[in-house]
């Protein structure tokens, strides 16, 4: 007989528990990129999923006690990649709308691993017959979405603005060819 470490179950508790990590560390990353965003709507968008994020916690701390299962011990290594990614974006000589446009672009990679993770733990639930649990992680899961299809609509007029900004800018001196720089 499979052990529960060698099982689809195990499998799914290990999953969950990524995803408990890449939440926990989310809430700690969040405050950092609504502080560095200038603008205004974007710097909402980020507290607003902060709150969404930390019901995400709530929703993954219901299925492990449903389980019976601890939520810790183990660290999502892909989310603090992700993480460190979005703090060198904050600790970068950016400015105003291409700040944003860099910020919104380091959130919605978080976004899209999140997308492919809560679909993964979804598909798991169904086949292990978790409906109480698939019914919390699809409505994260559709949450998730949802922040990405807003971060896509802010970024649209941002980038406009981010390559105004940067047509703003003086151009470096140009190079007769054939002059060593």
């Amino acid at each position: 007989m499979a052990t529960i470490k060698n099982s689809l179950r195990g499998l799914y508790v290990d999953e969950l528990r990524d995803l408990y990590s890449a939440e926990k560390q989310l809430t700690k990353a969040l405050p950092k990129m609504a502080k560095a965003a200038t603008s205004e709507e974007l710097r909402n968008g980020f507290t607003e999923h902060l709150e969404q994020t930390r019901g995400h916690v709530e929703r993954l701390e219901q299925i492990f006690e449903a389980l019976d299962e601890r939520s810790g011990g183990k660290k999502c290594a892909g989310m603090e990649g992700l993480i460190e990614e979005g703090s060198e974006v904050i600790g970068d000589d950016f400015e105003g709308d291409v700040m944003d446009s860099a910020l919104i672009g380091a959130a919605q990679r978080v976004e899209h691993y999140e997308i492919a993770a809560y679909g993964t733990v979804c598909a798991f639930a169904k086949v292990l017959g978790e409906t109480e649990h698939l019914k919390l992680l699809q409505q994260t899961l559709d949450e998730e979405k949802q922040t990405d299809e807003k971060l896509t609509e802010l970024s649209q007029e941002i980038n406009v603005a981010a390559n105004d900004q940067s047509s703003d800018e003086p151009s470096p001196p140009s190079r007769k060819p054939g002059r060593a720089a």
